[in-house]
This record gives C-alpha cells, structure tokens and sequence, in this order.
C-alpha cells in the first residue's frame, strides 16, 4: 500500500508546474515547514525536503514521505508612461493573467541504519510567468507601427500592438523542476555530510515578440538576422540538465545548529526552439546557489533560525547579458540587427541578490506547532533594464510567512504555509528611447500570494 501512495505522489510532483518568482525567479521555499518559517532551513531538519534545502539534513529527518501542493498567485501589472516626439502612441499599460498556479512537492527518507539515509526530494525550483493582453498601442502612424515594418518583414503586421511592439498576446511561461535523490551519513554523533544529483527539467514558451525578428543573430538562427524563426510563438520546448549539491550539518551544541549547502551550475540542453531570444543560442543554464544557516532552541518551546543566501544569476548569460548593445542610441534604429541569440547579445541583466531569512517556531501544544518568517532579497532587475523584463517583471523584495503543524496521529501530520511577498516597483527609461529618439518610462511590478498545505506519514 506504502509503495502506491509514493508512486501517486511521485507522479503528483511531476505534474505541471507554474510561475514561482519570488526571490528572483527562485521559490521563497522549498516544503511547506520551510514556508512558513521564511525559507530559514540551511539548520534544521523537520522533513524530507533536504534535497532542496540541504542534503545533510535528511539523515537527522527519520523514515518519512511528505506530499504537499502550494497555491500561488502573483500579480504582475506593466506600463509605459511619458512618450513625446517621433514615439507618440506608445504609452500603455496592462495586468498580466493567468494568476493562479498549483505547484506540487514531494519528499521521501529512509535510513539506512543509524548513520545513513537515502530519499529523493522532488520540488518546483523557480520560474516566471506572464500573461499579457496585446492591443494597448493602436496601429501604424505610432512608433511601433514603423518599428513593426521596418524590422518585422517575416508578419508586416499592421497593429494594434503589445507593449513590446509585436502581434497580439506577450508573455512567458518559465518553469523548473527538480528531480534531486539524496544520499546522507553522519561521520559521529553530531555531523553529517550529504550530496544530492540534482535531476532538472526546464520547460518555456514565449509569445508576442514579433517586432524582434529583426534583431537575431546569423549564428543563433543560422539564416540571417531578418529571419528569427526560432524567437517567439514555437509553443513549449523543454530542456534537461544535472547538476549537484552538497551540504554538512552539525550539532554545535544541544541548543545550536549550524548548517551549510552549495548548489553547483546545472548544465541545461538548448532551448532550440527559442535560440535565436536567448544569448548562447537557446542555453539557459540553472545558476549555481550557496546556503549558510544557524538554528538555536531559544527556550524548550522555541526554535528561531536564521539563513543568508547568494544566489549567482550573473554567471547565466541570457539572464546577465545587459539588454542593451554599445549601438543604442543611434535613433532612429540604431544598433538593432544582430543583437540577440549570440553569446554576447541581449539578455535581461538580472545581478546575483543576497537573500536573508529569519523564521521562529513554537510548540503551542503537544500536538500544534506554529511558525512565522521573513525573507528578504535584493531586487535583481536595474532601472536601465525594465523594458526587457516586462516579460520577466521578478522585482519583489519583502516576504512575510506563517504557519503551522498539527500532529493527527503519531505517524501524519498536516502543515500549512501562507506567504504574502509585498508590491514592489521598478521604473526607468524605456529602451526604444534609445531607438526611436523617445522619452519614455517603463515601470514593472509585482506582488503575491501563497497558500500550501503538506501530508506528512512517519514510518515506524
């Protein structure tokens, strides 16, 4: 009977998965016990997510599966204020859809005597998503329309436009999965190693970038810039990768808890599909993360712990390429063709961001537990870059968390996270300024929700 439950859930993880962009475009957790305590996990070992959140966790975690679904909803609204001159007709704005994601998670631990276990996290990584309306600037006669015809001879279409100038809808949908068995051991009473292979899955899909077919490389598209047949609506590729972390807990005292992990760059296969929108020709690697984490039982019913992480966006070029090219501003249309799909051509410029966590846990009753947390991140997206990242708008910075866990029987429980990420805004000069002799500003912004709930079975 325990082995069909764990194929069913093993199936429920690997369902589809949506948009998680919250600390960048990384989850603010990983387990529903890590989701309300703000993501602080680095020391604690309470689950069987130590394959996302350290591996060296899981071998102090017990027999034990975990199954929980996430509901997360961010709310994404972009918009183009201040055109004058040759650019009038491009002012707009419009929310994003789609605002409503179901993101499984799974874990399961079995030790392997005393000082040895093996088990396998299954989680959602990170992602994007938006879902953007098109029609906000009119038709020919605006800047986009001659932008449209000047650059667009694969559609020659005649408006209206998106705020990116291209045809009908404008979006991505982003999405990882990883697939991450574990293997732990204690090397005595009070240390233990882990390493887990991380297994990733990567699927997107772009939509409503037409204007941009103009702008390929020769060596991404192989057919010349003005092609760009592998840009915009190929519905969805998918891409597969490994990678590895690694991770060491230890026992300081019978009060404090130390831990460490550090997730290695997972090489990804090619988004064929899109390589003439990403820079390297469709590569689209998992950046690398490390994690540092202390815990500390405050009293005999309260646990506060507190985590910093780095996470390395600027080693990925199609994310850390800046998005703008030495030939910008050269109006009118300078320095367009043969700037995306190369190595070294446009990206979104997203930097490496500090995260700081800090969560506290309190046994209410024998049987409750209740939890807060706070997660902070820095802002990944510059001013200079936002009109790139319309379709990419992960600017949230400040993160609030509860929840609980309620033992039903002395082998289940259930827990519960909600999570409230604050409205945060960037703005700055739009990058068709630059071509079209404008004074535009573009502003993204965002703000969520989250609400999970987890199963819990101990095996005794």
């Amino acid at each position: 009977m325990y082995k069909n439950r764990l194929a069913a859930a093993v199936l429920m993880a690997l369902a589809p998965m949506g948009a998680m962009a919250t600390n960048g475009y990384f989850s603010h957790g990983y387990g529903m016990k890590a989701k309300g305590m703000g993501w602080a996990a680095t020391a604690t070992a309470s689950d069987a997510f130590g394959g996302a959140n350290n591996p060296a966790a899981m071998v102090w975690a017990g027999d034990r599966m975990d199954i929980g679904l996430d509901l997360f909803s961010p709310r994404r609204d972009v918009s183009r204020t201040g055109s004058s001159g040759f650019g009038t007709g491009m002012d707009g704005s419009v929310n994003s859809g789609s605002n409503l994601f179901a993101i499984p998670e799974f874990g399961y631990n079995k030790m392997l005597g005393w000082n040895m276990s093996a088990g396998i996290t299954v989680y959602g990584n990170g992602g994007m998503n938006t879902d953007y309306d098109g029609g906000q600037i009119a038709a020919v006669g605006t800047a986009c329309g001659t932008q449209a015809q000047g650059f667009n001879q694969a559609s020659q279409q005649a408006g209206p436009y998106n705020l990116l100038c291209g045809a009908g809808k404008l979006g991505v949908n982003f999405e990882q999965l990883i697939i991450s068995p574990t293997f732990a051991m204690k090397v005595n009473q009070d240390h233990s190693f882990g390493a887990s292979l991380q297994i990733a899955r990567q699927q997107f899909k772009a939509e409503g970038l037409s204007s941009f077919y103009g702008y390929t490389s020769p060596a991404a598209s192989g057919v010349g810039f003005a092609a760009g047949n592998n840009l915009t609506n190929r519905g969805d590729d998918t891409t597969w990768g490994y990678g590895l972390k690694l991770g060491w807990m230890g026992k300081v005292s019978d009060a404090v808890s130390l831990g460490a992990s550090y997730t290695t760059k997972t090489k990804m296969g090619k988004f064929n599909k899109y390589k003439d929108l990403f820079a390297g020709q469709g590569y689209f690697d998992i950046n690398g993360s490390m994690n540092l984490g202390i815990a500390v039982k405050a009293t005999p019913k309260v646990t506060i712990a507190a985590d910093y992480e780095r996470i390395d966006y600027s080693s990925i070029r199609s994310i850390a390429n800046s998005s703008r090219t030495p030939g910008d501003g050269l109006p009118p249309f300078g320095g367009i063709p043969n700037s995306l799909g190369c190595d070294t051509c446009r990206g979104f410029r997203w930097a490496s961001v500090n995260v700081l966590k800090l969560g506290i846990e309190y046994q209410y009753s024998q049987d409750l537990l209740l939890r807060a947390g706070y997660n902070h991140t820095d802002n990944p997206i510059p001013a200079t870059d936002v009109t790139f990242n319309i379709i990419a708008p992960g600017v949230v910075k400040d993160h609030v968390t509860l929840g609980f866990t309620y033992n039903v029987s002395k082998v289940s429980e259930v827990t519960m996270a909600y999570m409230h990420a604050f409205k945060n805004s960037v703005s700055g000069p739009s990058l068709f300024n630059s071509w079209l002799g404008d004074n535009a500003t573009d502003k993204i912004q965002m703000y969520q929700n989250s609400l999970g709930i987890a199963y819990s079975r101990k095996f005794q």
